[in-house]
């Protein structure tokens, strides 16, 4: 049975899972699904079209859900929808989405926010993704599995950051920063492979040795990035990191950050 506290302001079509608890001076507004074991603090905002998953922890001061902040939204009805085991911390924002980009923002299974960390409309955060205090995506960012964006750090709109990769503290990414690497910087250029991230999320040190190796080849030989990618497809044709760092950077649109190493 849901617990919810009397000072608790609820309007609108509120569908509640079990044991969800709901704190004091909370607002929820709007067309809103709570899976089972979730838990809101207090003064928490939730409002629009918002789904959020099981065994979610948001804490005091949260807001979920408000219109984005872009000057075309015009008050479509746009959603945020929010995975399981998702930990929201104090003051973090969750816009919920925009016609220009896909309707929603998507926050996935096993995220952490922390303080005053802000996901912009339109956003996808993949799988364990941790953005430490007021790390800062703009609009239509996408933030890979197991990504890591460091506290103070900023995300440009339309920007990437593949799955595994470490953004430093205090960072500014205006370009896509691949799968596996470390970037940092005000103007955030590349500093290798996330070798101790790739460790820890259990990556062998063969597969963290071909990433070196591949790392090398595109960003350091000197050779041009299609002859770079030539080659690594045929010499790891087989290896399953090595084609999602390539297809990465294939795919990019706003191109790629740069190796440190080079002016």
């Amino acid at each position: 049975m849901a617990k919810i506290h009397p000072t608790a302001v609820i309007t609108g079509d509120l569908e509640l899972g079990e044991d969800v608890e709901i704190g004091p001076h909370t607002v929820i507004s709007g067309k809103i699904k709570i899976g089972k074991g979730t838990k809101i603090g207090a003064r928490v905002s939730i409002r629009g079209t918002v789904s959020i998953g099981e065994n979610c922890k948001i804490y005091d001061g949260a807001i979920i859900g408000e219109e984005p902040q872009h000057l075309k939204y015009s008050g479509e009805e746009s959603q945020v929808i929010i995975g399981n085991r998702v930990i929201i911390r104090e003051y973090a924002t969750i816009h919920r989405g925009t016609a220009i980009g896909s309707m929603k923002t998507l926050v996935e299974d096993d995220v952490m926010l922390m303080a005053y960390s802000h996901v912009a409309h339109d956003c996808t955060v993949k799988r364990g993704v941790i953005m430490a205090n007021c790390a800062t995506l703009g609009g239509h960012v996408e933030v890979g599995e197991y990504a890591f964006i460091g506290g103070l750090s900023a995300v440009h709109q339309w920007a990437r950051v593949g799955a595994y990769a470490m953004v430093g503290g205090l960072s500014g990414v205006s370009l896509d920063v691949p799968p596996y690497t470390i970037a940092s910087g005000q103007h955030a250029r590349l500093y290798g492979i996330n070798t101790v991230g790739l460790e820890r999320r259990g990556f062998s040190p063969q597969t963290i040795k071909i990433l070196k190796r591949a790392y090398k080849i595109l960003f350091r030989s000197g050779m041009l990035r299609v002859q770079a990618i030539e080659m690594l497809l045929k010499e790891y044709i087989d290896v399953e990191e090595v084609k999602k760092l390539v297809e990465f950077i294939q795919t990019s649109k706003r191109g790629v950050a740069r190796d440190a190493g080079r002016g």
